[in-house]
């Protein structure tokens, strides 16, 4: 008889999210509180296990101690790019045929950009272009080569068109062209475009016409700015831009290894696209066609629609205020969990805007 009441208090405890279990009821309503779970994050498609990161869900089905049953369905049925579990293994086939990306146009196309200046930024047809990657390559400044520079720049649409890509001539001199990697000689940056005039044209499309003070998420003309590091690159290029209106890669807490730990773009690229990026001569084309496919995989998952999906909205902030404790605790752990928000915004919100 005091087994099944514990069993079941214990059953109460237990976190409706991540399964996490706790001794006390109040010790569940401060893990709520806490750790933010919702219907965004990477959830098991066999046992429903919210996981902080796609790294995490990946351990749990696939990693050295995974869940058995989930492991032993996931080998027949389960997709090992974006880890959703299909109907059957024949759905499966057809499925990661599809879901597998290649990056063979995306080399052969750089290539060919190599061959001078692409200007569109002024040209008609990027008008109605809502969503750009940005990638650049760096060369070597300062006495002994490690201060980067940018050399050469690429922004691209998200249908991998070119808007813009020319070599950038730096107003540090280059110590360190860096060639096995960048593929660039002083002679490409001898006439190249200054490092100013680069700056004002990738930050007037950008902003798109709208005073920087002006821009919001929703409902402006500014564009969303793709990329992986991007306050790196945007330093170099000493553009600035609203956070609001940058997705990283690197720091996108579902394709992060850890809370405060990146994943690197040429792993990411491996894990969820499925093909190989960064091997010899790096081309910034390849890197914004990488970017802007992990930003759309992420933008076209399908979430539970919620009218304030962030921990941040006004309408959520006393969601599990310390004066709601005694409601807190009579809630079940469901109950909890559909009160409970992101503490990130998820790129999904970018699809209901466009």
């Amino acid at each position: 008889m005091d087994y099944r009441v514990e069993s079941s208090e214990t059953l109460r405890n237990k976190c409706a999210a991540c399964y996490r279990q706790f001794n006390k009821i109040e010790h569940l309503v401060e893990h709520m509180r806490t750790s933010y779970h919702s219907a965004h994050e990477p959830t098991c498609g066999i046992c429903k296990k919210h996981c902080r990161s796609f790294e995490s869900l990946r351990e749990h089905l696939i990693g050295p101690l995974p869940k058995q049953e989930c492991r032993n369905i996931f080998s027949t049925r389960g997709c090992k790019f974006c880890l959703a579990i299909l109907d059957s293994p024949y759905a499966l086939r057809v499925h990661q045929d599809r879901c597998q990306l290649s990056g063979a146009n995306a080399g052969l196309l750089g290539r060919f950009a190599n061959l001078g200046i692409r200007d569109n930024t002024e040209n008609g047809s990027t008008r109605g272009t809502q969503v750009v990657a940005l990638a650049c390559k760096m060369v070597g400044g300062g006495s002994d080569g490690s201060l980067d520079l940018c050399a050469k720049v690429c922004l691209i649409d998200e249908h991998e068109n070119i808007i813009f890509q020319s070599y950038v001539k730096p107003l540090l001199p280059v110590t360190n062209y860096r060639y096995e990697t960048t593929g660039i000689r002083p002679e490409y940056l001898r006439d190249a475009m200054p490092l100013r005039q680069v700056q004002k044209k990738i930050q007037d499309f950008l902003c798109n016409g709208e005073p920087m003070w002006k821009i919001r998420p929703r409902g402006g003309k500014a564009r969303i700015l793709v990329g992986h590091g991007l306050d790196h690159d945007l330093d170099s290029l000493q553009v600035e831009y609203p956070q609001v209106m940058i997705r990283d890669t690197a720091k996108y807490p579902p394709l992060m290894k850890t809370s405060k730990l990146s994943n690197s773009l040429k792993y990411l690229t491996q894990a969820y696209l499925g093909y190989d990026i960064q091997t010899g001569i790096q081309d910034p084309y390849e890197d914004c066609v990488a970017t802007m496919k992990l930003y759309m995989r992420m933008r076209s998952q399908v979430h539970k629609t919620e009218a304030y999906p962030l921990a941040s909205d006004p309408q959520n902030r006393n969601n599990f205020a310390s004066w709601r404790q005694n409601e807190l605790e009579r809630m079940s752990p469901e109950q909890m969990l559909e009160a409970s928000r992101s503490d990130y915004y998820c790129w999904c919100l970018d699809s209901r805007d466009m």
